[in-house]
């Protein structure tokens, strides 16, 4: 699959993905990708820059569109901290930190330089993700996350998983209460 067949891609799975949990202005998408598993290699093994460019640009494009602020996470050797725009979380703690290659990863080296105002914080609540690659995006999404089948499963011969977050169910109609505490 070459950059083009993978930005088209990448864009048609984020804007499904947006579409299906029903983002709206100044959400925010988290992003997990490993460029590597893409590729067809093992997670970390060999990040791929142009791949990683194509993907984000295929992401970004769908985010921006919408208003949707994109997150990109990390690799383990930043402790999957995410890279995004200052304005999705301004009263973050942000951590000195620029991704690269081999630390960060290519696809959050693509985001930090992409971005106009770019930082980097150790988490964010995000309101929908994308995994690619099977990256463990979830430490990243609010409570609760619920899975979201896209007609896309495969970004090259990366896995996509993707999920979209919910209020939490308190109380309603399967709930038990201690009669006493009424």
């Amino acid at each position: 699959m070459n950059n083009e067949q993978l930005k088209d891609l990448s864009y048609k799975a984020a804007a499904e993905l947006i579409a299906a949990a029903k983002l709206t202005k100044g959400n925010i998408l988290v992003v997990g990708c490993s460029t590597s598993e893409i590729c067809g290699a093992k997670i970390g093994t060999d990040s791929d820059p142009d791949t990683a460019k194509a993907v984000f640009d295929g992401i970004y494009s769908a985010c921006s569109e919408r208003g949707v602020f994109l997150a990109a996470q990390c690799c383990e050797h930043l402790n999957r901290a995410i890279v995004t725009e200052r304005a999705a979380v301004p009263y973050a703690e942000t951590v000195n930190a620029v991704p690269q290659k081999k630390a960060g990863g290519s696809f959050a080296t693509a985001a930090y330089a992409a971005f106009k105002d770019p930082v980097v914080t150790e988490e964010i609540r995000a309101d929908a993700g994308m995994d690619i690659g099977d990256t463990l995006i979830g430490m990243h999404l609010k409570k609760v996350a619920v899975p979201v089948r896209l007609s896309v499963k495969k970004i090259g011969e990366a896995n996509l998983v993707c999920a979209r977050v919910r209020p939490k169910f308190i109380g309603g109609s399967r709930a038990v209460y201690d009669q006493t505490l009424l």
